[in-house]
């Protein structure tokens, strides 16, 4: 491992690369503890102490404890994520968009402009949610010029991270996205060991065994692939013979990688913030859309079944790789090419992608049940959970990956092997 960091410092892009990226995350964790201007953050500290259980703790994890401070990142990137989504979902029933989404790079260009304009609208309108909550709950003495403030400087904060995960994409390692949760979830690792720490011998010898578990179950399917042969025959390009041979086609058994669990959160999310506006819902959503309530958790499960499905389909299309491989004089043993090709990879990826959503679904929602009734404390729970491990040691594998093939392209050993 050491030999394999020692020549990751030694490529100059792949240095610059982590300099940045770890840059980008240091700014972002310092706006975390930069407070709105007119907030007393000790008012609303006082009040997320009693919220560890209830979904404004799940929220102020993925804010790296931003929301708690009232800071300038307190919204996180969840409104970037729920725009991301509504995006793809009204892509399947919006012609318009699915024409944007076959023209390529320019199509994808405009539907992020329109994600970047939705995000602004539900940063505002989360903002105007927690201001309005916070005021109601006697932690924030909210005048109309105030309340102005809070929502510009907090739909500007979510603006600008925003602009740094896509920097940390274009030009640091990792998907830049991904890695600001996981710097947010990390940012409460400290007070999570803390906790276990403190408990009895019980929690201090179960709760290693659950985070090793969960860690290997992720890393075990994170990794495992299907092998699909392909075979190309030989063809004259231009004046030449081109030889032919033998490769495969790696699908993956969660080829949607933690995007589903992050897309859960960030609908289940979605009804508590709304509620904020209607006080006569607050006991009904407490109780059942608490992070460890059971219809809460299950309801969870369901969302991540769901997207898995989605996220793949969106990401890999059988038709288009059927072409693809027709066109280059691909094909794969026994089948025919074309729309039996394409069948075929629909059929394998349909039945790949089942374990994979049940696996992601389980992992996040059972080490909570086991955590709630095991007897650990809340804060021990809420750091360390399933759901963060999966996110901390899924964005990892990912990040890890991308540095491998960088490695690789400059005939390096890799790491992951």
């Amino acid at each position: 491992m050491f030999s394999w960091l020692t020549n990751a410092w030694r490529v100059p892009e792949l240095r610059h690369r982590l300099l940045f990226t770890a840059m980008i995350l240091g700014f972002y964790r310092l706006g975390s503890w930069i407070p709105v201007p007119g907030v007393d953050s000790a008012q609303i500290e006082q009040y997320f102490s009693k919220q560890g259980g209830t979904i404004l703790g799940l929220l102020n994890i993925f804010s790296g404890g931003a929301l708690s401070q009232f800071a300038v990142f307190a919204l996180g990137i969840m409104p970037y994520i729920t725009a991301s989504i509504i995006l793809q979902l009204m892509t399947v029933v919006i012609p318009r968009l699915e024409q944007l989404q076959k023209e390529g790079e320019a199509g994808y260009a405009k539907i992020n402009q329109y994600t970047r304009y939705l995000t602004v609208v539900l940063a505002a309108l989360q903002a105007a949610g927690y201001s309005y909550l916070f005021s109601r709950q006697g932690a924030l003495d909210l005048t109309a010029g105030r309340f102005v403030l809070i929502v510009v400087s907090l739909t500007a904060g979510t603006t600008l991270l925003m602009w740094m995960g896509e920097l940390i994409t274009k030009r640091g390692v990792g998907n830049g996205i991904s890695l600001l949760i996981f710097a947010s979830i990390l940012a409460g690792l400290p007070g999570g060991l803390r906790a276990w720490w403190s408990g009895d011998s019980y929690q201090r010898l179960m709760f290693p065994l659950i985070a090793l578990a969960i860690i290997v179950a992720v890393v075990f399917v994170q990794e495992g692939q299907r092998r699909i042969p392909i075979q190309y025959a030989k063809r004259m390009v231009g004046r030449r013979m081109t030889a032919g041979g033998s490769t495969y086609m790696p699908l993956r058994v969660n080829m949607a990688g933690v995007i589903p669990i992050i897309f859960a959160a960030a609908i289940m999310a979605f009804p508590p913030t709304v509620a904020q506006f209607f006080p006569q819902t607050q006991t009904f959503i407490n109780e059942n859309f608490s992070p460890t309530a059971l219809p809460y958790l299950l309801l969870q499960g369901l969302m991540i079944v769901i997207f898995t499905y989605f996220y793949t389909a969106v990401q890999f299309n059988p038709i288009d790789q059927a072409d693809n491989l027709r066109k280059h004089g691909g094909y794969i043993p026994g089948i025919r090419p074309g729309p039996p090709t394409a069948q075929y990879l629909d059929r394998v990826l349909t039945r790949l992608t089942l374990p994979g959503a049940l696996y992601l679904a389980l992992v996040a929602t059972l080490p909570t049940l086991f955590i709630r009734y095991g007897g650990f404390s809340q804060a021990t729970s809420s750091a360390l959970g399933g759901t963060s491990i999966l996110i901390v040691v899924g964005v990892a594998l990912d990040t890890m990956r991308q540095m491998e093939s960088q490695m690789m392209m400059r005939h390096y050993e890799g790491f992951l092997r």
